[in-house]
């Protein structure tokens, strides 16, 4: 059993790889996404930022406004200038789907513009724990849940990325009232420090991530201190992995370089075989992206912009 999961799990890795070892030409991983990539589903797992979500109240609200013209004082606009542009004030790199540095809580670790490049694509674990959370919404993942999945379908291969499914994401909500209450709350399902211990050095992961905007609810958030100060990195505010199977597929993902940065505004997508339900393959009317029938046009009440 566990040699055929692990072939599952590990089919499109196999399909980069193995003609980059045949051959060292240019051109070899154009074909394995001609052949394996381009049929692939890809599943964003990513909250679109909106100034009214989530965010713990110690970094306060975020506010975006139109872009001003510095020698007029006036935005630009599409009529006047022939484009519009967005001016983002954020209270914190800690924003929305992200990828947490561990230099976010130990400086003498990497930041955000020090993770190597080879993070960015690698394969991805959905371990769900979703019906569990469901009858205790503070449920802690441990390491019989690990152990449970494994069983299941194979051991975690090395270097994967680990994402939790509780479903938690799906109360996200862009109204401010109910997004200060949610960020606010410590009811929410937490990934226990033994499970993270077992993941890291026992099956040597590349790193974790969870729906919640907190890795647990301990009083000292034990599980985020130990991953920071071990060098590891995690992902929060993950969504829609209900689409996403537990083994099979890659996940990438990309972030700003900033200097220093102890935080990143992070997409994940997740890159799944063809028979996946959810998801949308490449296709040609990706360029040109089709029009909208509706202009985009800047709302005062919501912050943003909508159609």
């Amino acid at each position: 059993m566990r040699s055929r999961i692990t072939a599952t799990t590990l089919g499109l890795v196999a399909a980069l790889a193995l003609p980059a070892m045949a051959s060292a030409q240019a051109g070899d991983l154009w074909k394995v996404y001609d052949r394996t990539l381009s049929k692939a589903k890809y599943i964003d797992l990513t909250h679109t930022l909106t100034p009214g979500q989530p965010v713990w109240s110690g970094f306060g609200p975020a506010q975006f406004k139109p872009t001003v013209n510095p020698a007029t004082g006036q935005p630009y606009t599409y009529a006047n200038d022939g484009f519009e542009a967005t001016q983002y004030l954020l209270s914190t790199d800690q924003f929305g789907t992200q990828l947490d540095p561990p230099a976010h809580w130990a400086p003498e670790q990497a930041a955000i513009d020090e993770l190597p490049a080879s993070y960015s694509v690698r394969p991805l674990v959905v371990i769900n724990v979703a019906s569990k959370v469901r009858r205790d919404p503070q449920y802690f993942v441990h390491v019989g849940d690990v152990k449970a999945w494994e069983k299941r379908h194979g051991r975690i291969p090395a270097g994967a990325v680990v994402f939790v499914r509780s479903d938690w994401s799906k109360r996200w909500t862009a109204d401010p009232v109910a997004a200060k209450e949610l960020a606010a709350s410590r009811d929410f399902p937490s990934v226990g420090l033994d499970a993270l211990k077992f993941l890291h050095n026992k099956r040597d992961i590349l790193f974790h991530g969870h729906e919640p905007l907190d890795t647990d609810t301990t009083p000292t958030l034990e599980g985020e201190f130990w991953l920071m100060h071990n060098g590891y990195a995690q992902a929060e505010g993950v969504a829609n992995l209900d689409g996403v199977p537990a083994t099979g597929c890659l996940v990438s993902f990309g972030f700003p370089k900033f200097k220093g940065g102890l935080g990143g505004y992070a997409r994940y997508i997740a890159i799944c075989p063809p028979g996946t339900k959810k998801g949308s393959r490449p296709s040609r009317a990706d360029a040109p992206l089709p029009a909208f029938a509706s202009d985009l046009h800047w709302d005062e009440a919501l912050g943003y912009r909508v159609r």
